[in-house]
This record gives structure tokens, C-alpha cells and sequence, in this order.
């Protein structure tokens, strides 16, 4: 079950990661797109939003220093989904609209399992 949690981990954090540098810096034609459907401040909040989350799937595991993050990291990214689906189920973007609902039950199964089932053990001192 530790591999497939990495495994997940891992692709949500390349996923949104990818995703946060792409809101973060857009090239110029998708920057006009991006400018028509929600205001530059909200778009840079959601790019390190999703960066910060990207980093906190991983780093905190990898270190095993403060991991309670990790399922952190993963419920705010339900969250973000949850917005992002009902954005794209509102625009009649169905295919987006059940991108983000599927990484929503990623992003959730991740943040259960690693705060109840299988919890990283944080370092312990030396």
C-alpha cells in the first residue's frame, strides 16, 4: 500500500505542479484566455496554491520531517477541486470537468490513507 501512496503522490504532485507553473507563467496566447475567465490575482493565488501543495505531497514524506502534512496538502487540494469542477461543470467543459473530479478522489484517497491508515512515521531525534 506505501508504494501505490507514493506512486499517487507522485503523480498528483507532477500534476499540479505542472499546473501551478502553468498559472504562474502562462505563455502569452493562454494568458489572454486565462484573462477572460478569472482575474490575475485569483490565477497567481491558485498557481502557488497548487506549487505549495505539489511540494507538500512529497518533501514532508521524503524528509519524514512534520509528514502530517502530507494529508494537508491532499484535503487542500479537494478543495480546490471541488471549486474546479463546479467552474468546468458550469461552463459545459464535461472532459475538465471530470478531469478534476477524478483527481478530487486522488486527491482524497490520498489524504484519508495517509492521516488514518497509513501514516508516514515522522524522524525521530538522535
Amino acid at each position: 500500500m506505501n508504494k501505490i501512496l507514493w506512486t499517487l503522490q507522485g503523480l498528483l504532485a507532477a500534476v499540479f505542479l505542472a499546473h501551478g507553473l502553468l498559472l504562474l507563467f502562462p505563455p502569452p496566447d493562454i494568458l489572454t484566455l486565462m484573462n477572460e475567465t478569472m482575474s490575475s490575482g485569483f490565477r497567481v493565488f491558485l498557481g502557488v496554491a497548487e506549487v505549495l501543495a505539489a511540494i507538500g505531497l512529497t518533501l514532508p514524506g521524503i524528509t519524514r520531517v512534520l509528514p502530517w502534512l502530507i494529508p494537508c496538502a491532499a484535503g487542500g487540494l479537494m478543495i480546490v477541486m471541488i471549486a474546479a469542477t463546479v467552474f468546468h461543470m458550469r461552463r459545459s467543459e464535461a472532459s475538465s470537468a471530470m478531469t478534476t473530479a477524478i483527481l478530487f478522489v486522488l486527491a482524497t484517497f490520498v489524504a484519508y490513507m495517509r492521516w488514518k491508515v497509513h501514516p508516514i512515521v515522522p524522524r525521530t531525534p538522535s
